[in-house]
């Protein structure tokens, strides 16, 4: 990440149909219902149905990415009833290494629509222009396909299965490691 994307503001970031925007503490209602949602977290090592105190904390860590410089995240709405999809992060940044990591929810009335796709190229773009990340890295669980695809869309390529590498939700979970470079092509 370079030194002055932090010292700028924050990238918002259009689509044909979204709106991505910087995470507040007014979204702790809606990031709370999502997180209650089985599907939304099954994959997941976010904690299932949330707490409020949990939905404050998760929200307050988003909301504070950018300006620490060691992420981003984004609410994703629709563009033009700015109605609340979902959420897009940058978890983490590995300054020296250009490198960061990515993870997302997207509520189950838009999936199979191709939203995170858009989502996911867009964030895409603002890690390797703005931020100057050469590597984005994410994870999903054995059995996530339709994470695996969006991801695939997105020109990451699936690198191998970490076994049992965390622990949560009572169990040791595999995770699929993907990853994209800044010479990677996006796949249509």
């Amino acid at each position: 990440m370079s030194e002055s994307a932090v010292a700028t503001e924050f990238p918002i970031l259009p689509t044909d149909r979204l709106l991505m925007r910087a995470v507040s503490m007014d979204d702790v209602s809606s990031i709370r219902a999502l997180l209650g949602i089985t599907e939304v977290t099954r994959y997941s090592n976010i904690p299932d149905s949330p707490t409020e105190e949990q939905a404050i904390e998760l929200v307050r860590n988003m909301s504070e990415l950018y300006q620490s410089g060691n992420g981003c995240a984004w609410i994703i709405e629709d563009r033009l009833s700015h109605a609340f999809v979902g959420v897009f992060r940058f978890n983490w940044f590995h300054k020296p290494w250009k490198c960061g990591g990515i993870g997302y929810e997207l509520h189950p009335s838009v999936w199979g629509r191709g939203v995170m796709t858009e989502a996911l190229r867009a964030a895409i773009r603002c890690g390797h222009d703005t931020f100057g990340l050469n590597r984005i890295e994410a994870w999903t669980l054995p059995g996530n396909g339709a994470s695996d695809r969006v991801l695939e869309k997105g020109g990451f390529r699936y690198e191998g299965t970490l076994r049992q590498k965390a622990w949560f939700k009572g169990a040791f979970h595999d995770f699929r490691v993907f990853g994209r470079v800044t010479d990677d092509a996006l796949c249509e």
